[in-house]
Order: structure tokens, then C-alpha cells, then sequence
């Protein structure tokens, strides 16, 4: 996982003054939980498993927006998607503000950190899906210059049976 950089959020905008910086491994019982309420209940140990796999990997980043205090206000991941149809692209996988922290501009220092890490990466368009339900982050990314490009389902196939 390629996500060397940390970066002071100054550039950005209003209140948060904390720093947007890879995740470290105390990190991770906050960051399952930030992803519960994304509505992923996950737990320390499965974040530890999911970043180990990354790791190595070029085309995945997190970053975590730290306060002052050092608390862990939220988290964005992303991903570097590639298909035959299309050139390599920058796609956003989660990204969740704790709501004790939202409209302090954690989330747009977090996306920023994001499109800067995809442009690192040579790609030149970042992309996200977003639930429907989910008004509040649709006109947030509206604002932050994100285009409502097409709306499609969603197929899934639980591949493990559970028994």
C-alpha cells in the first residue's frame, strides 16, 4: 500500500487543523469502528487483515484525518481501478467522518488527500458510488466538484456458503 506521505491539512478549508496521515496499527480498533458506522461492522483484527493485504500492494491507499488531540476524526480508502475498458483510475472504496466531526471539513481534506494520492499514481479521473440513501454525502461531493455521472443496481454473489 503505497501511502507514504503525510500531509498537514492546511490547504483545504475551515476548521479541522488536524493532519491526514496513513494508519497506524492503534489505529485500527477506531478505524472498525468508524467503519460500523459506515454500516460495515468490522472488527480491529478484520481492519489488520484487510490493510495487511494492501500493504504490498501500489494500487490501495488509506488515510485517517487525526485532530489535535489524536483522535481519528475519520478515514478515506482508495483504490486504483483497472479494466480493459477503460485507463487506470483512481476509485474511492469508503470514506466515513465521525459524526462528532462532520462539517469541519475532515471529509474534504480527506478526499483532497485522496485525488492527490490518484494523481501520484498517474491517473488522471477518480470516481466513487455512493448508497442512495446517503443525500447529505451526495451533496457533499456535488460540492467538492463531483458529477452525478449514472445511476445502476448493484449484483452481488456470497461466494462462501455459510452454514
Amino acid at each position: 500500500m503505497n501511502q507514504s506521505s503525510t500531509s498537514s491539512a492546511t490547504s483545504p478549508g475551515r476548521n479541522f487543523t488536524g493532519v491526514i496521515r496513513p494508519p497506524r496499527s492503534h489505529d485500527y480498533p477506531r478505524l472498525a469502528d468508524l467503519a460500523g458506522q459506515l454500516s460495515y461492522p468490522s472488527t480491529a483484527e478484520e481492519i489488520e487483515r484487510r490493510l495487511a493485504v494492501m500493504a504490498g500492494s501500489r494500487d490501495h491507499a488509506v488515510f485517517v484525518a487525526e485532530t489535535q488531540a489524536g483522535e481519528i476524526a475519520g478515514w478515506i480508502a482508495v483504490f486504483i481501478s483497472r479494466g480493459l475498458e477503460i485507463n487506470p483510475r483512481g476509485e474511492i472504496s469508503g470514506l466515513i467522518v465521525d459524526e462528532r466531526f462532520r462539517s469541519q471539513a475532515v471529509g474534504k481534506h480527506l478526499l483532497t488527500r485522496a485525488e492527490e494520492w490518484t494523481r501520484e499514481q498517474g491517473c488522471e479521473i477518480v470516481g466513487l458510488r455512493s448508497n442512495v440513501i446517503r443525500d447529505r454525502a451526495h451533496a457533499f461531493y456535488l460540492r467538492e466538484g463531483y458529477e452525478h455521472t449514472k445511476t445502476q443496481k448493484t449484483f452481488r454473489k456470497n461466494l462462501v456458503r455459510k452454514s
